[in-house]
């Protein structure tokens, strides 16, 4: 079954401001992830627990950061001010869902300093890979495949993840947010 996302505006001719859009892309980013981590399970994908089900979702998470930074300056041609500023605070919604989740789940503590460590561990991991208008690059969805393949670990049932989430889901999640983004900036 498909994800409905809702990603237009009420008033469709109100000014947004950056802050607003990051919100609404962060709560939308959030959706996604968390549904293709859902999937994985659909899939007949194993998690041993709830930290390797959110760290999954953080690997998604990160990997949609980069795309709507590339979509920021590939298709909407953002200044790189303006960008940088939609991109950070993004990355903050992003990480203020997470830190609520995770403290609801696993329960109480800091999620956002190994979150942000790891978006910019991964940031400059992904500076290395192509996008264009046609998406990421194989070697950009080879590494959101294998980093998942390491937080799934290397169990029997696991050991082909890899390419459910290069073949399918990374696909279906960049299809997703661009119709988000392009939505969000009619």
């Amino acid at each position: 079954m498909a994800l409905r996302i809702k990603s237009r505006w009420h008033d469709d001719g109100a000014e947004r401001s950056v802050d607003e859009i990051a919100s609404a892309l962060a709560f939308i980013s959030w959706r996604i992830a968390k549904d293709k981590a859902i999937n994985l399970h659909g899939e007949d994908y194993i998690y041993d627990s709830d930290e390797q089900r959110m760290d999954v979702i953080v690997e998604y998470l990160i990997f949609q950061l980069q795309i709507v930074d590339r979509l920021a300056h590939l298709r909407f041609e953002m200044p790189d001010d303006l960008r940088r500023k939609l991109v950070i605070t993004l990355a903050k919604h992003l990480a203020g869902h997470l830190q609520d989740n995770c403290s609801d789940i696993l329960g109480p503590g800091d999620y956002v300093m190994p979150f942000i460590e790891k978006m910019n561990k991964r940031g400059e991991e992904y500076s290395e890979f192509n996008y264009t208008n046609d998406g990421p690059s194989y070697p950009f969805l080879r590494c959101l495949g294998y980093e998942i393949q390491q937080v799934m670990g290397p169990s029997q049932e696991n050991r082909w993840v890899i390419d459910q989430v290069m073949d399918k889901d990374g696909v279906e999640v960049n299809k997703e947010l661009v119709r988000a983004m392009m939505n969000l900036y009619e």
